[in-house]
Formats: C-alpha cells, sequence, structure tokens
C-alpha cells in the first residue's frame, strides 16, 4: 500500500508538471485551456491503456467482475487517480464545475482508492474508467472549436452528434450492462457495487442534461433548415412539388 502511495503521488506530480509546463509554453492561452489539454491527454491515454486491458489483457469485465488486480490494471488506476486529484483541485481552485461534476471527481477518487485498497475489481473499475473516458476527446474538442470560432460549422454539428451517440450507447447501455452483471455476481465486494450503482445513477443525472441539450440542438437544426428554406423559395428556387 505505501508503494501504491507513492506511485499515486508520482503520477499526481507528473499531471501537475505537465500542466505548468502547458502554461509556460502556452502562455497567450487562458489556464483554463491549459487544464483541458491535460484533459484531453489523459482521456485518450485512460481509453488506450483500459481498452488494451478489457479487449486484450484480460479479463473480459462482463464475465470475471470481482477478480484480482492485475499490474496493468494496477498502473492505469494510479494514473487516472493522480489525474482526478489534480481536476479535482483545479476546479475547486477555480471555480469552473458544478455539484454533479465534482460528485462524478469524487466517486472517482473513491472508487479507484477502494479498489487499489482492496486489490480486487480492477477489471470493472478499469472498464468504467473506459466508458467514461471514451467521450471525453470529444468533449474536449467541442470546447476547443467554440474557442477558435469553428463549433458553428460542420465540424461541430459531427463532434455532437458522435459524442451523444458514444455518450448514450457507452454510459447508459454498455454501463447498465456491465453494473447488471457486477450486481448478479456473487464476486464483487458490497462497497463495489454501490459504488457501480451510484455511477450509473450519475450517469443518467448526465444523461438528463444530454436529452436537453440535444433537443435544442434539433431545434436549432430545424430553424436553420427552414431558414434556409424560406431563403430559396424568395430566390425563386423553390424545389419540385409532387
Amino acid at each position: 500500500m505505501a508503494l501504491l502511495v507513492v506511485c499515486a503521488l508520482f503520477t499526481l506530480s507528473c499531471w501537475v508538471s505537465f500542466y505548468f509546463i502547458l502554461c509556460n509554453i502556452n502562455g497567450r492561452r487562458s489556464y483554463e485551456w491549459n487544464c483541458r489539454l491535460v484533459t484531453l491527454v489523459h482521456g485518450i491515454l485512460a481509453v488506450c491503456i483500459t481498452a488494451y486491458i478489457g479487449y486484450v489483457d484480460g479479463p473480459w469485465p462482463f464475465t470475471y467482475p470481482g477478480t484480482k488486480n492485475t499490474p496493468l490494471q494496477i498502473s492505469a488506476l494510479v494514473l487516472s487517480l493522480g489525474y482526478f486529484i489534480f481536476d479535482m483541485a483545479w476546479c475547486v481552485y477555480f471555480r469552473t464545475e458544478g455539484p454533479v461534476m465534482l460528485a462524478h471527481h469524487t466517486m472517482s477518487i473513491l472508487g479507484i482508492l477502494l479498489t487499489l485498497w482492496l486489490g480486487e475489481s480492477g477489471i470493472e473499475s478499469c472498464a468504467v474508467l473506459f466508458g467514461s473516458e471514451i467521450t471525453n476527446p470529444l468533449l474536449q474538442a467541442r470546447w476547443f472549436l467554440k474557442q477558435t470560432g469553428r463549433y458553428g460549422t460542420w465540424l461541430g454539428d459531427v463532434v455532437d452528434v458522435l459524442f451523444v451517440l458514444l455518450f448514450v450507447t457507452m454510459r447508459i447501455f454498455v454501463g447498465g450492462t456491465m453494473l447488471y452483471c457486477e450486481l448478479i455476481s456473487p464476486r464483487p465486494r458490497f462497497f463495489i457495487k454501490c459504488g457501480g450503482v451510484a455511477m450509473y445513477a450519475l450517469s443518467w443525472v448526465f444523461m438528463v442534461d444530454i436529452v436537453r441539450f440535444a433537443t435544442r440542438k434539433r431545434k436549432e437544426w430545424q430553424r436553420q433548415k427552414d431558414g434556409l428554406k424560406e431563403s430559396l423559395t424568395a430566390n425563386g428556387h423553390e424545389g419540385k412539388r409532387d
């Protein structure tokens, strides 16, 4: 356990150092810009590592939840633990996030700590990490597009559609299946199952915001479509009628 603490502190220092290096390189950019770059890098690393764990290294999380942690699983969790502590501290200091996101970070930190302390259920934690972080690059891309004035282009629409589809697929459907396998299996500890229920419930809280966003986006696209149709009609280019 002492070694895990040292490793967690080391990864934390690495993320903090990376952030300050970015601030030094991108001095003309805001602190949030550089923090989101750190978030983007963590998201890509976490997805790649946990995908390898789930699909190659194993075991399969839907079939073998509650198994002993492997060295690779521990490494992935410690890496993300350091990031979540850094990002949590950054969000609290700059007051950029609401209670829902802070609750997500808090549960992520506690869940990883519990998994490392128990020495088991690392495969489920990595699966949850994969499902949570796979939408992260798209979320950061959306923010960067807004900051650079490109969000109103077709690229912004593609990012939004992919984000919504990935979120619903991974966090709701795949996440629900993962939770079901976790709950019916006799191997995972009770506290691990409670953590899984809490994370899935939080996904539904985010889902409410996603539905509201998708509704607004659909209405915006409809207004643009109607405006284009009216413009074509006004210019005498109305399409053929049956």
